[in-house]
């Protein structure tokens, strides 16, 4: 058997669980590199899914803390869609995807994770990369380490601000 090492989960699996939502701390903090936020616009913020199910795997994410669709404002969801259309021209500038899934998981029953807080999921594919690896072990490969393509992505979000 082969193994696979990803020693920077240690620290997920180490630290205290916070009771509040991780998105909303993330926002009221000034740290976005930290929180692998990778930008902020008026109503929404482009961030980096700390356990992606590829490289690349973004979340756009209004900083209103709300559950619903039905709950978003007009602007801001015209800025979620807006963000969503920008980040896959940047993925797509710096990681040359054959192709996206794009969603939102609403309530438990819907795969969402995080219930609480809405979020669009932009996960960029590639012909075959569902292979063995992720069928059979339930393991994830991602080649990329989260930082550092973070810094090849922040500035091709930032020339399309505008």
């Amino acid at each position: 058997m082969n193994n696979i090492w990803a020693p920077w989960r240690i620290e997920y699996i180490l630290a205290d669980k916070s009771k509040g939502c991780f998105l909303c701390e993330a926002f009221a903090a000034d740290e976005d590199r930290e929180r692998l936020i990778l930008h902020r616009s008026t109503h929404c913020a482009v961030v980096m899914n700390r356990y992606p199910y590829t490289g690349g795997h973004l979340m756009i994410c209004p900083y209103r803390h709300i559950a619903e669709l039905s709950d978003l404002q007009p602007e801001e969801s015209a800025d979620l869609m807006l963000w969503t259309t920008r980040s896959v021209d940047a993925l797509r500038e710096v990681m040359n995807p054959q192709g996206f899934n794009i969603g939102i998981n609403l309530g438990e029953a819907g795969g969402a994770g995080l219930r609480d807080h809405l979020h669009m999921h932009i996960v960029p594919r590639w012909v075959g990369d569902t292979n063995f690896v992720s069928v059979l072990g339930d393991i994830r490969v991602i080649p990329q380490a989260l930082t550092e393509l973070g810094e090849q992505l922040r500035p091709a979000l930032t020339a399309r601000a505008g």
